[in-house]
């Protein structure tokens, strides 16, 4: 079995592949590098991907950012016509980096968003407040695609209901 080992430094992306059981015919993880990281002050995520023969981890030696949604959903039920209503996705940057919302897309003009636009700390928590305006009659489903520097780049976030 080959072993890769892909190392990716954001933001510039720059990447090296190194093939590391040439030499030693021996697969070389990357727990090994994990002893030199507190001397590098470097953190290592490390995720294995097998191919065939060919096995490849790929790390990353800077903090990345990490949103932990509480709730990607919501249905309103049942709500009335020509009355806009809301709700709030919570979220909190579990990472080790700041987390930056770049934008939120909805899937139509029926439905806007509000969201912080400083960089939220880790740790920290945030909102994304959705509000649709129930100017037709029927069942709805909406999707709304936030798109961040974290770890998920897109989350999806879906609001649903019937207006009476």
């Amino acid at each position: 079995m080959h072993t890769f080992t892909s190392f990716s430094r954001r933001p510039n992306k720059i990447i090296f592949i190194t093939l590391l059981n040439f030499i030693f015919m021996q697969p070389i993880r990357l727990l090994s590098f994990s002893i030199l990281a507190p001397l590098l002050l470097l953190s290592f995520h490390s995720l294995p991907i097998e191919s065939g023969k060919y096995h490849f981890e790929y790390a990353t030696m800077l903090p990345e950012a990490k949103a932990s949604w509480t709730n990607d959903n919501h249905d309103f039920g049942e709500i009335p016509r020509g009355i806009p209503v809301s709700v709030e996705f919570a979220f909190t940057n579990t990472g080790d980096a700041a987390l930056i919302i770049e934008d939120v897309v909805t899937s139509c003009g029926c439905t806007a968003s509000d969201y912080k636009r400083e960089p939220i700390m880790p740790g920290q928590s945030s909102t994304i407040k959705v509000t649709y305006n129930a100017a037709n009659t029927g069942t709805f489903s909406k999707s709304i695609t936030v798109n961040s520097n974290g770890r998920e780049k897109a989350k999806v976030l879906l609001i649903k209901g019937v207006v009476k």
